[in-house]
């Protein structure tokens, strides 16, 4: 067990507390089809971030950029617990959550790119992903704003009286906002089928957690509001499969739960944060126990995979990441006109056409 000399280093304590290597919770209590998919999935962020970020230095992408360099257990660990009918929202931090669920990369690059062919037609650049197909509804830029949506998602779907819920991610700042409690507050009140999802990588842009308030186990806001509640090893994709598909048994019954991914970000909080905040030991320590490490550990220890099956799904990774810049480079940007298109939504409201 291994913890940062938070005196020596002048780290975060509660970051030092979370880089203690974890114990895995993996095991071949999956198909090796799972595996795969997670390591293909969660390595296809990692690349795509990586491009994206030296794309921004190249001023190919401009405005706001976001990268999610290390926290890819969260959302792909997510995705194989839940159903394809499920809901999700997230913040700005967004171009993780449709690669996946399997948005083709070369749509989310070209969104990155403001081109016609984007996921969001090009209006939504980097903090504003949104694939009607698979059920995403969207990034958002306004801190703690899409919580409040997530709740209303689930009310529709209680409504509707489907069995499908809806997953809310946010991150460790948001949870600051009144939103957040008023949130947490209806889904028990009106017992929605929604699940919290706090991504926690300890700074709230260069904030620490322990610096914003005396709670910093993010998880206990929850028993407030009689909610189950638990901490989970953001950086064991694992971890995170079991720990949603738990959540999701209770939403799909009428109960919210608050999950708490302990995980971490490489980079930081935007393109142009220096992140000067924290040390270049704390960032080495958490990248040698990478979610994506960690999992290409276990398979290989467990037989399930060999090393060169892992450098060929590398080599496909590299070329949809070549293929993505290639398709937005040559794609074309929105017409002016399209600014007035998608404003109101015409189905059933026959009297705004023509408007």
């Amino acid at each position: 067990m291994r913890y940062i000399n938070c005196m020596k280093n002048k780290t975060n304590p509660t970051i030092a507390k979370q880089a203690t290597k974890p114990t895995t919770t993996a095991s071949t209590d999956f198909p090796k089809e799972t595996y795969l998919f997670w390591y293909e999935r969660m390595l296809l962020i990692r690349k795509f971030e990586d491009k994206a970020g030296q794309l921004y230095g190249e001023q190919k992408i401009k405005g706001f950029c976001h990268l999610y360099n290390g926290q890819e257990a969260c959302i792909a660990g997510a995705v194989t617990a839940l159903g394809k009918e499920d809901k999700y929202i997230t913040a700005y931090r967004d171009h993780a959550h449709p690669i996946a669920l399997g948005t083709p990369p070369q749509q989310v690059m070209a969104e990155l790119f403001a081109k016609a062919t984007g996921i969001s037609k090009g209006k939504g650049g980097s903090m504003h992903m949104f694939d009607k197909e698979r059920h995403l509804f969207g990034g958002h830029g306004i801190v703690g704003g899409q919580i409040p949506l997530g709740v209303g998602i689930a009310f529709a779907e209680k409504y509707k009286k489907s069995n499908n819920l809806c997953i809310t991610f946010m991150g460790d700042g948001a949870v600051r906002q009144g939103a957040f409690h008023e949130s947490l507050n209806l889904a028990m009140l009106y017992k929605l089928p929604v699940i919290f999802a706090i991504e926690n990588n300890g700074y709230a842009m260069g904030t620490s957690v322990e610096r914003t308030s005396n709670v910093t186990e993010l998880y206990k806001l929850g028993l407030a509001y009689d909610m189950p509640s638990q901490p989970v090893d953001g950086m064991d994709v694992v971890a995170v499969h079991h720990a949603v598909a738990e959540a999701a048994v209770r939403a799909r019954a009428g109960l919210p739960s608050l999950l708490e991914f302990k995980t971490y970000r490489y980079k930081g909080h935007s393109i142009s944060d220096p992140a000067k905040y924290r040390t270049k030991e704390e960032v080495a320590l958490y990248k040698e126990q990478g979610p994506i490490e960690q999992l290409r550990t276990i398979m290989l220890e467990k037989g399930l995979v060999t090393e060169a099956a892992l450098d060929l799904i590398a080599q496909q990774v590299k070329q949809q990441i070549a293929d993505a810049v290639t398709f937005a480079e040559a794609a074309d940007f929105p017409e002016p006109a399209a600014a007035y298109e998608d404003v109101y939504a015409e189905k059933g409201y026959p009297f705004l056409k023509g408007c």
